[in-house]
């Protein structure tokens, strides 16, 4: 249902995951923990690490992607598409150009997200 990334997140991270709403929170911890590292490997100038982590938040944002319910979701799901596909901009920019504040910038509105999404599920920790 979800699809083979949200199931190997759940995997990797060993726990249970009680519903649909803990699953999307764990995607943007996911994007943000990348993101993190991408950064480091920037930093460092490990060109391998950057592609490889810089990947990874594209998967996941992917991800998000393709779990938006249109049916449901109206005009939020539209918006939060477009958002989603713009951050993969960002990444791809910011693997290409080595850019920092391209990858601040999409850890900044992951960062919001992550929030919101808490607030409106109440389902953090």
């Amino acid at each position: 249902m979800y699809g083979n990334l949200a199931h190997n997140i759940y995997a990797q991270n060993n726990i249970g995951v009680e519903s649909p709403a803990k699953l999307v929170e764990m995607l943007y911890e996911g994007v943000l923990r990348f993101n993190a590292q991408a950064k480091k490997a920037v930093k460092d100038r490990d060109v391998e690490k950057r592609v490889y982590w810089i990947n990874r938040s594209v998967a996941v944002i992917t991800e998000l992607v393709s779990i938006l319910d249109h049916s449901h979701g109206g005009d939020v799901s539209k918006y939060l598409e477009g958002l989603y596909n713009y951050e993969i901009q960002l990444l791809t920019s910011a693997g290409i150009h080595n850019n920092m504040d391209e990858l601040d910038e999409v850890s900044n509105v992951f960062k919001g997200l992550l929030e919101a999404w808490r607030e409106t599920t109440d389902v953090a920790q």
